[in-house]
């Protein structure tokens, strides 16, 4: 199927978004100008050592990049831990991206901005370049220091997609008109529950059940793990993988 898009088959098969936001509690962002590839930590334009040293990090890692293809000065590297109500982050700019080698994390300067981190790498799937780049471009007019194009998110059949911090709150099946809309409720301190995937850095029962409270569901309704149709996920490859979606089952 040359013509596959992973992003309207999960639409056309009505698949429920809720749950599906990066569960990561500890995530580090590096900016990295340039293509990336498929396994785009170790596959970029940063020298060696920095692609070897986050390669062994053992957390995710996300590379940031301008829409508009400009970069610097410096090398922007922010840290987020998960927390309570989102992500606490940290944030610097290296002179060089060498310096990330060695880098104290505990000690970076706290950062209370908005971030949004729109997911276009077409290495990996090309829904996420297709539908994410024009998204991450209409944000950029309204936002330019706050918006940076990112490697896998996870869930590009949700395309366009993005993650944004400190709030934690993942949305999907964006569009350029769609997302300036949904960030600016996210900046109210809102929950765009339309676009809404989950909050990032908590299990996917967790993200569902807060949803499903957000949209009037009794705070005391349980939510459960059942699986869903086995469908082909992603336009990267040909591979069919079981989805998940959630229940609710209501106390006795």
């Amino acid at each position: 199927m040359p013509d596959f898009r992973c992003s309207i088959a999960s639409l056309v098969d009505e698949e429920p978004m809720a749950g599906t936001a990066p569960t990561d509690a500890e995530v580090l962002l590096v900016e990295s100008p340039g293509p990336w590839g498929r396994e785009a930590v170790g596959d970029n334009r940063l020298p060696e050592a920095v692609r070897e040293h986050l390669g062994a990090m053992g957390m995710k890692v996300f590379l940031l990049r301008r829409p508009d293809g400009t970069a610097g000065p410096g090398t922007h590297v922010f840290h987020a831990r998960a927390t309570a109500t989102g992500y606490d982050v940290r944030a610097t700019v290296l002179d060089r991206p060498e310096d990330l080698v060695g880098l104290d994390l505990a000690g970076l300067a706290a950062y209370d901005a908005p971030l949004w981190l729109v997911c276009t790498n077409g290495k990996r799937d090309r829904c996420c370049a297709e539908l994410g780049r024009p998204i991450a471009g209409a944000l950029a007019r309204e936002w330019p220091e706050a918006t940076w194009e990112t490697t896998h998110l996870g869930g590009h059949r949700f395309s366009g997609t993005l993650l944004s911090l400190p709030s934690g709150v993942t949305l999907g099946r964006l569009t350029p008109d769609t997302a300036v809309d949904a960030c600016a409720a996210v900046v109210r301190g809102e929950v765009p529950l339309e676009w809404a995937r989950g909050r990032a850095g908590r299990p996917a029962v967790d993200q569902a059940h807060e949803l499903h409270v957000l949209a009037g569901g009794d705070p005391a309704d349980e939510l459960v793990a059942v699986a869903g149709p086995q469908r082909r996920q992603s336009c990267g490859d040909d591979k069919v993988k079981g989805t998940t979606r959630f229940e609710v089952r209501r106390p006795a």
